[in-house]
Protein backbone atom coordinates (compact mmCIF):
# COMPACT_ATOMS: atom_id res chain seq x y z
CA UNK A 1 0.00 0.00 0.00
CA UNK A 2 1.55 2.73 -1.19
CA UNK A 3 -0.45 5.97 0.25
CA UNK A 4 -3.87 6.28 2.57
CA UNK A 5 -6.75 8.56 1.84
CA UNK A 6 -9.84 6.45 1.59
CA UNK A 7 -11.46 3.01 2.26
CA UNK A 8 -10.61 2.12 -1.33
CA UNK A 9 -7.00 1.95 -0.35
CA UNK A 10 -7.39 -0.75 2.08
CA UNK A 11 -9.16 -2.95 -0.25
CA UNK A 12 -11.87 -5.19 1.59
CA UNK A 13 -13.48 -3.80 4.64
CA UNK A 14 -14.20 -6.62 6.43
CA UNK A 15 -10.89 -8.02 6.24
CA UNK A 16 -9.39 -4.54 7.36
CA UNK A 17 -11.50 -4.97 10.05
CA UNK A 18 -10.48 -8.55 11.31
CA UNK A 19 -6.82 -7.06 10.53
CA UNK A 20 -7.83 -4.71 13.33
CA UNK A 21 -9.11 -6.81 15.84
CA UNK A 22 -5.86 -8.98 15.49
CA UNK A 23 -3.84 -5.91 16.28
CA UNK A 24 -6.21 -4.93 19.28
CA UNK A 25 -5.55 -7.96 20.48
CA UNK A 26 -2.06 -8.10 20.46
CA UNK A 27 -0.69 -4.89 19.60
CA UNK A 28 3.06 -5.95 19.73
CA UNK A 29 2.80 -8.70 17.75
CA UNK A 30 4.22 -7.42 14.61
CA UNK A 31 7.43 -5.58 15.68
CA UNK A 32 9.78 -7.25 13.89
CA UNK A 33 8.15 -5.18 10.12
CA UNK A 34 9.07 -2.59 11.80
CA UNK A 35 12.67 -2.69 12.88
CA UNK A 36 14.92 -0.43 11.76
CA UNK A 37 12.67 1.57 9.86
CA UNK A 38 11.73 5.31 9.97
CA UNK A 39 8.37 7.16 10.12
CA UNK A 40 8.55 10.81 9.64
CA UNK A 41 4.98 12.29 11.01
CA UNK A 42 4.67 15.93 9.60
CA UNK A 43 1.98 18.88 10.95
CA UNK A 44 0.88 21.45 10.01
CA UNK A 45 -1.61 21.84 11.85
CA UNK A 46 -2.61 21.26 15.64
CA UNK A 47 -2.93 17.90 16.84
CA UNK A 48 -3.57 15.51 20.31
CA UNK A 49 -4.95 12.18 19.24
CA UNK A 50 -3.44 12.06 15.69
CA UNK A 51 -0.06 12.95 16.85
CA UNK A 52 -0.28 10.60 19.68
CA UNK A 53 -2.02 7.52 18.24
CA UNK A 54 0.21 7.32 15.05
CA UNK A 55 3.21 7.75 16.76
CA UNK A 56 1.79 4.79 19.53
CA UNK A 57 1.11 2.67 17.01
CA UNK A 58 4.70 3.02 15.06
CA UNK A 59 6.30 2.25 17.84
CA UNK A 60 4.14 -0.57 18.69
CA UNK A 61 5.47 -1.76 15.45
CA UNK A 62 8.97 -1.69 16.19
CA UNK A 63 9.71 1.79 14.36
CA UNK A 64 11.08 4.67 15.03
CA UNK A 65 9.32 8.26 14.81
CA UNK A 66 10.77 11.58 14.08
CA UNK A 67 7.70 14.74 14.80
CA UNK A 68 8.24 17.60 12.94
CA UNK A 69 5.88 20.41 13.30
CA UNK A 70 6.67 22.16 10.19
CA UNK A 71 5.04 25.54 12.01
CA UNK A 72 7.13 25.91 15.00
CA UNK A 73 10.89 23.30 13.98
CA UNK A 74 11.25 24.04 10.35
CA UNK A 75 11.76 26.77 7.69
CA UNK A 76 8.51 28.26 6.45
CA UNK A 77 7.10 26.31 2.97
CA UNK A 78 6.58 28.00 -0.01
CA UNK A 79 3.75 26.13 -1.62
CA UNK A 80 3.21 27.81 -4.78
CA UNK A 81 4.85 26.99 -8.14
CA UNK A 82 6.36 30.17 -10.01
CA UNK A 83 6.46 32.31 -7.32
CA UNK A 84 9.60 34.66 -6.71
CA UNK A 85 10.77 33.65 -3.04
CA UNK A 86 11.31 36.89 -1.77
CA UNK A 87 8.92 36.50 1.15
CA UNK A 88 9.42 34.63 4.54
CA UNK A 89 9.48 31.22 2.81
CA UNK A 90 13.02 30.48 2.46
CA UNK A 91 12.55 26.86 1.41
CA UNK A 92 10.25 25.46 -1.34
CA UNK A 93 8.14 22.29 -1.08
CA UNK A 94 9.88 20.91 -4.05
CA UNK A 95 13.32 20.21 -2.14
CA UNK A 96 11.95 20.04 1.28
CA UNK A 97 9.68 17.09 0.59
CA UNK A 98 12.37 14.80 -1.74
CA UNK A 99 14.60 15.54 1.13
CA UNK A 100 12.43 14.03 3.91
CA UNK A 101 11.63 10.89 1.70
CA UNK A 102 15.51 10.24 2.13
CA UNK A 103 15.41 10.49 5.90
CA UNK A 104 12.15 7.53 6.64
CA UNK A 105 10.59 5.01 5.07
CA UNK A 106 6.37 6.14 5.86
CA UNK A 107 5.32 9.87 5.56
CA UNK A 108 2.83 11.17 7.59
CA UNK A 109 1.13 14.31 6.94
CA UNK A 110 -1.53 16.17 8.57
CA UNK A 111 -2.76 19.81 6.97
CA UNK A 112 -6.17 21.23 7.44
CA UNK A 113 -8.32 23.11 4.67
CA UNK A 114 -7.43 26.94 4.39
CA UNK A 115 -10.61 28.06 3.47
CA UNK A 116 -9.39 30.75 1.26
CA UNK A 117 -10.04 28.55 -2.15
CA UNK A 118 -12.25 25.71 -2.35
CA UNK A 119 -10.86 24.02 -6.10
CA UNK A 120 -7.03 24.51 -3.95
CA UNK A 121 -8.58 22.63 -0.87
CA UNK A 122 -10.08 20.03 -2.57
CA UNK A 123 -7.53 19.34 -4.86
CA UNK A 124 -5.54 17.96 -2.03
CA UNK A 125 -2.93 20.19 -3.36
CA UNK A 126 -0.45 20.16 -0.43
CA UNK A 127 -1.06 15.90 0.55
CA UNK A 128 -0.85 15.14 -3.51
CA UNK A 129 3.14 16.98 -3.41
CA UNK A 130 3.85 14.36 -0.91
CA UNK A 131 2.72 11.64 -2.66
CA UNK A 132 4.62 12.70 -5.90
CA UNK A 133 7.97 14.20 -4.76
CA UNK A 134 8.74 11.89 -1.80
CA UNK A 135 9.07 8.88 -2.93
CA UNK A 136 7.60 7.05 0.26
CA UNK A 137 4.04 5.74 1.06
CA UNK A 138 2.11 8.79 2.42
CA UNK A 139 -0.37 8.24 5.08
CA UNK A 140 -3.34 11.17 5.32
CA UNK A 141 -3.32 11.73 9.06
CA UNK A 142 -6.16 14.40 7.99
CA UNK A 143 -5.97 16.71 5.34
CA UNK A 144 -8.48 19.31 3.84
CA UNK A 145 -10.94 17.44 2.72
CA UNK A 146 -10.39 14.11 4.65
CA UNK A 147 -9.35 12.41 7.89
CA UNK A 148 -9.27 8.44 7.35
CA UNK A 149 -7.46 7.29 10.38
CA UNK A 150 -10.30 9.15 11.94
CA UNK A 151 -13.04 7.94 9.65
CA UNK A 152 -11.43 4.00 10.06
CA UNK A 153 -11.35 4.02 13.85
CA UNK A 154 -14.58 5.61 14.07
CA UNK A 155 -15.87 2.41 11.74
CA UNK A 156 -13.56 -0.23 14.42
CA UNK A 157 -15.57 1.43 17.22
CA UNK A 158 -19.09 0.49 15.75
CA UNK A 159 -18.12 -2.71 14.70
CA UNK A 160 -17.04 -3.38 18.13
CA UNK A 161 -20.58 -1.83 20.04
CA UNK A 162 -23.29 -2.83 17.31
CA UNK A 163 -25.94 -4.93 18.92
CA UNK A 164 -28.08 -5.45 15.11
CA UNK A 165 -26.12 -6.57 12.00
CA UNK A 166 -27.19 -3.25 10.50
CA UNK A 167 -27.01 -0.44 13.16
CA UNK A 168 -28.64 2.72 12.08
CA UNK A 169 -26.08 5.35 12.16
CA UNK A 170 -27.07 9.34 12.38
CA UNK A 171 -24.06 11.54 11.46
CA UNK A 172 -25.37 15.04 13.09
CA UNK A 173 -24.17 18.55 12.54
CA UNK A 174 -23.72 20.96 15.87
CA UNK A 175 -23.02 23.90 16.15
CA UNK A 176 -19.46 25.68 16.65
CA UNK A 177 -18.48 28.84 17.04
CA UNK A 178 -15.58 28.82 14.69
CA UNK A 179 -15.42 27.70 10.96
CA UNK A 180 -14.36 23.82 10.44
CA UNK A 181 -13.15 21.74 8.06
CA UNK A 182 -15.63 19.34 5.76
CA UNK A 183 -12.57 16.65 6.21
CA UNK A 184 -14.14 14.26 9.40
CA UNK A 185 -18.11 14.57 8.14
CA UNK A 186 -16.83 14.12 4.28
CA UNK A 187 -14.21 10.82 5.46
CA UNK A 188 -17.63 9.30 8.13
CA UNK A 189 -19.68 9.64 4.88
CA UNK A 190 -17.34 7.87 3.27
CA UNK A 191 -16.97 4.95 5.17
CA UNK A 192 -20.16 4.55 6.25
CA UNK A 193 -20.71 3.94 2.19
CA UNK A 194 -19.01 0.88 1.80
CA UNK A 195 -20.31 -0.36 5.73
CA UNK A 196 -23.17 -2.49 6.29
CA UNK A 197 -25.07 0.35 7.98
CA UNK A 198 -28.25 2.33 7.12
CA UNK A 199 -26.22 6.27 7.47
CA UNK A 200 -28.19 9.00 7.60
CA UNK A 201 -26.93 12.71 7.75
CA UNK A 202 -28.91 15.52 9.28
CA UNK A 203 -27.80 19.59 8.98
CA UNK A 204 -29.36 22.87 8.53
CA UNK A 205 -30.21 23.94 4.94
CA UNK A 206 -26.93 25.52 3.46
CA UNK A 207 -24.32 22.87 5.13
CA UNK A 208 -24.81 20.18 2.30
CA UNK A 209 -21.53 18.28 2.01
CA UNK A 210 -19.86 17.95 -1.07
CA UNK A 211 -21.51 15.91 -4.10
CA UNK A 212 -18.89 13.99 -4.25
CA UNK A 213 -19.25 12.12 -0.73
CA UNK A 214 -23.35 12.49 -0.76
CA UNK A 215 -23.94 10.07 -3.62
CA UNK A 216 -26.65 7.62 -2.86
CA UNK A 217 -27.17 9.36 0.80
CA UNK A 218 -30.08 10.07 2.68
CA UNK A 219 -30.61 13.61 3.95
CA UNK A 220 -32.87 14.53 7.06
CA UNK A 221 -33.48 17.98 7.50
CA UNK A 222 -35.30 17.75 10.59
CA UNK A 223 -33.02 16.22 13.51
CA UNK A 224 -35.18 14.75 15.64
CA UNK A 225 -37.30 12.79 13.14
CA UNK A 226 -33.50 11.64 12.18
CA UNK A 227 -32.75 10.60 15.64
CA UNK A 228 -35.54 8.77 15.61
CA UNK A 229 -34.25 5.10 15.82
CA UNK A 230 -30.53 5.53 15.86
CA UNK A 231 -28.44 2.71 16.97
CA UNK A 232 -25.72 5.90 17.13
CA UNK A 233 -25.31 9.15 16.97
CA UNK A 234 -21.96 10.93 15.90
CA UNK A 235 -21.84 14.91 16.25
CA UNK A 236 -19.53 16.90 14.21
CA UNK A 237 -19.87 20.56 12.96
CA UNK A 238 -18.74 21.73 9.82
CA UNK A 239 -18.46 25.06 8.03
CA UNK A 240 -20.64 25.34 4.74
CA UNK A 241 -19.37 23.76 1.57
CA UNK A 242 -21.55 25.79 -0.98
CA UNK A 243 -21.00 28.84 0.61
CA UNK A 244 -17.31 27.82 1.18
CA UNK A 245 -15.46 28.12 4.73
CA UNK A 246 -19.05 30.03 6.05
CA UNK A 247 -20.73 29.65 9.16
CA UNK A 248 -24.32 30.21 8.54
CA UNK A 249 -25.64 29.57 11.70
CA UNK A 250 -24.43 28.56 15.63
CA UNK A 251 -28.21 27.55 16.42
CA UNK A 252 -28.39 26.21 19.45
CA UNK A 253 -31.26 24.12 18.99
CA UNK A 254 -29.14 21.69 16.89
CA UNK A 255 -27.03 20.72 20.21
CA UNK A 256 -27.33 17.47 21.09
CA UNK A 257 -29.15 16.99 24.30
CA UNK A 258 -30.68 13.83 26.56
CA UNK A 259 -33.95 14.99 24.70
CA UNK A 260 -33.36 13.93 21.28
CA UNK A 261 -30.92 11.04 22.73
CA UNK A 262 -34.39 9.64 24.02
CA UNK A 263 -35.97 9.05 20.77
CA UNK A 264 -33.00 6.90 19.63
CA UNK A 265 -32.70 3.30 19.97
CA UNK A 266 -30.80 3.94 23.36
CA UNK A 267 -27.82 5.13 20.39
CA UNK A 268 -24.57 5.04 21.64
CA UNK A 269 -22.92 8.67 21.02
CA UNK A 270 -19.77 9.22 19.64
CA UNK A 271 -17.65 12.65 18.16
CA UNK A 272 -14.06 12.59 17.08
CA UNK A 273 -13.04 15.05 19.54
CA UNK A 274 -11.73 17.36 20.74
CA UNK A 275 -15.40 18.57 21.74
CA UNK A 276 -16.81 22.08 22.82
CA UNK A 277 -19.58 20.90 26.04
CA UNK A 278 -23.08 22.38 25.77
CA UNK A 279 -22.51 23.60 22.20
CA UNK A 280 -22.25 19.99 20.46
CA UNK A 281 -23.43 18.37 22.91
CA UNK A 282 -24.73 19.00 26.51
CA UNK A 283 -22.58 17.54 29.50
CA UNK A 284 -25.63 14.87 29.97
CA UNK A 285 -24.93 12.83 27.33
CA UNK A 286 -21.05 12.69 27.04
CA UNK A 287 -20.50 11.67 30.04
CA UNK A 288 -23.51 9.19 30.30
CA UNK A 289 -22.77 5.54 29.85
CA UNK A 290 -23.44 5.46 26.36
CA UNK A 291 -21.08 7.85 25.47
CA UNK A 292 -18.37 6.07 23.73
CA UNK A 293 -16.23 9.06 22.47
CA UNK A 294 -12.92 7.87 24.50
CA UNK A 295 -13.13 4.27 23.08
CA UNK A 296 -13.21 6.10 19.74
CA UNK A 297 -10.08 7.64 20.43
CA UNK A 298 -8.49 4.75 21.92
CA UNK A 299 -9.31 3.10 18.87
CA UNK A 300 -7.29 6.17 16.99
CA UNK A 301 -4.22 3.61 17.84
CA UNK A 302 -5.41 0.79 16.13
CA UNK A 303 -6.48 2.54 12.93
CA UNK A 304 -2.59 3.62 12.35
CA UNK A 305 -1.49 0.94 13.00
CA UNK A 306 -3.25 -1.83 10.52
CA UNK A 307 -2.39 1.15 8.14
CA UNK A 308 1.19 1.25 9.08
CA UNK A 309 1.60 -2.62 9.20
CA UNK A 310 0.37 -2.70 5.68
CA UNK A 311 2.75 -0.14 3.94
CA UNK A 312 5.30 -2.00 6.39
CA UNK A 313 4.49 -5.37 4.48
CA UNK A 314 4.66 -3.90 1.13
CA UNK A 315 8.04 -2.40 1.47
Amino acid sequence: MKRFLTPSDLGDINKALKEAAEIKNNPNAFQHLGKNKTAVLIFFNSSLRTRLSTQKAALNLGMNVIVLDINKESWKLETEFGVVMDGDKPEHIREAVPVIGQYCDIIGVRSFAKFENKEDDYSEKLLNQFIEYSGRPVISMESATRHPLQAFADLITIEEHKKVERPKVVLTWAPHPRALPQAVPNSFVEWMKVANVELTVTHPQGYELAPEFMDGVKVEYDQLKAFEGADFIYAKNWASFKDYGKVLTTDRSWTVDERKMAVTNNAKFMHCLPVRRNMIVTDGVLDSPNSIVVEEAANRVVSAQTVLKRMLEAL
